[in-house]
């Protein structure tokens, strides 16, 4: 079952068991896909593609968390909390900071890096890691391993 299944099949059980979030949250990764397939790629979305959306979601969830409680809307908080709590069912699983930080020692070293080839080292890890690591969390790591 490819995830854009097994999304709309979890939509119609939401329907059923009238589990309002649930299928707030799966409406917009439905909709995040529509857009893909009509206005952007003008293809059917494989799994992959569906991955990178929701990934899209999880950060914009993010965003505005950390938004809402700069500006102390702990209500409008924990509503996008619950939102990200299953987006995040769907993501895919994130590599660890020991995970990665295995992967940078072993780009460094095949390319003999020095501080001078972050952006090489940042590419050449990112390309290996493709939608399973955090940039934020890949920068700091090279950042740590080359100095």
């Amino acid at each position: 079952m490819s995830l854009k299944e097994k999304i709309l099949s979890d939509m119609k059980e939401a329907m059923k068991n009238k589990d309002d979030l649930r299928l707030r949250v799966l409406r917009a990764i439905k909709t995040a896909i529509g857009y893909f397939e009509v206005e952007g790629e003008k293809r059917e979305a494989t799994d992959e593609d569906i991955q990178k959306l929701i990934l899209k979601e999880i950060k914009k969830r993010q965003e505005s968390i950390e938004a809402y409680r700069n500006a102390g809307r702990e209500d409008l908080a924990k509503a996008e909390e619950e939102e990200l709590k299953i987006l995040e069912e769907y993501a895919p699983k994130m590599l660890s900071k020991d995970e990665i930080a295995a992967i940078v020692s072993a780009v460094i070293k095949e390319l003999n890096a020095t501080q001078k080839d972050f952006g090489k080292v940042m590419k050449e890890v990112m390309a290996r890691v493709k939608g399973s690591a955090d940039g934020k969390l890949v920068n700091e790591v090279v950042k740590e391993l080359l100095s």
